[in-house]
């Protein structure tokens, strides 16, 4: 026998859609149902804390910041750790301290020295490896000799204000500049002695992506093996089109931001 109309659905009636979250509540973190995390609330009011510190100024302590917001010390670790991997707060000796502004480096072909000078922040490079090599099937291609040929590897530190903040391979053909190995100071900027010597940039083609540094990598820049790293790889060009270098860069996450200008098609 047919249930009666009147008869309650052995179904259940579908749940109303739930209504989206209002932008304000979006920007604050809010997820789609509920209140953020205690964690994200605690990293909220400890980046209200950061406004109010100077550079470099010593942050509260954890045991101090549980007691003032009322949760455990782990959910404190968790908010600090995040402000730590978004450049808001960086280790000092044994201490956590307010970070400085990030670095922001326009994706042009100016030198990393040009871009750190226009910021007010003093440049600086540590010379690692100074040395040749013969070309890989990747480096052949890139510089467009022949594989094996000799190549000119440059690795260096990158600095700002005396602090670790990236690192930086450069390749060379030794065919195209045979002098550089005697005549180039590597603690100055590549890009000026290369202009110097008639080279004129015209063009480059660059791909960037997050990584993860390995542990060399980490040992040098002074990092955490957890902290976001953005990788680039360049292939530089002058006027002719010849490459005149291929680059594999390595900026901390934490220190360091790109720019570029875009435009519209016609």
């Amino acid at each position: 026998m047919s249930s009666s109309p009147l008869e309650p659905s052995p179904f259940p009636a579908p749940s109303p859609a739930p209504s989206p979250a209002p932008l304000a509540a979006v920007r604050a973190g809010v997820p789609e149902r509920g209140d953020p995390p205690k964690y994200f609330q605690v990293k909220q009011k400890i980046d209200a804390v950061l406004d109010e510190l100077g550079q470099g100024t010593p942050l509260p302590t954890e045991r101090e910041f549980a007691e003032r917001f009322g949760v455990s010390r782990m959910t404190v670790r968790q908010a600090i750790r995040e402000l730590r991997l978004e450049g808001r707060v960086q280790r000092s000796g044994r201490s956590t301290v307010a970070a400085g502004p990030k670095l922001v480096q326009p994706l042009t072909l100016a030198s990393y020295t040009e871009g750190v000078r226009r910021q007010g922040r003093r440049p600086g490079r540590q010379l690692i490896v100074f040395e040749q090599v013969g070309a890989d099937a990747a480096l052949a291609a890139g510089l467009r000799i022949a594989v094996g040929a000799p190549v000119l590897h440059l690795e260096r530190l990158l600095l700002a204000d005396d602090e670790r903040v990236g690192l930086e391979s450069t390749y060379l053909s030794v065919a195209r500049f045979p002098a550089l190995a005697d005549e180039f100071d590597p603690t100055t900027s590549l890009y000026a002695f290369l202009r110097g010597s008639g080279v004129i940039f015209a063009d480059a083609d660059e791909r960037i992506e997050t990584v993860l540094a390995s542990p060399r990598e980490v040992q040098l820049i002074g990092t955490s093996p957890a902290l976001p790293m953005l990788l680039m790889n360049r292939v530089t060009r002058d006027r002719e089109g010849l490459p005149v270098e291929c680059v594999r860069a390595l900026y901390r996450g934490d220190r360091f931001s790109f720019t570029a200008h875009l435009v519209g098609e016609e």
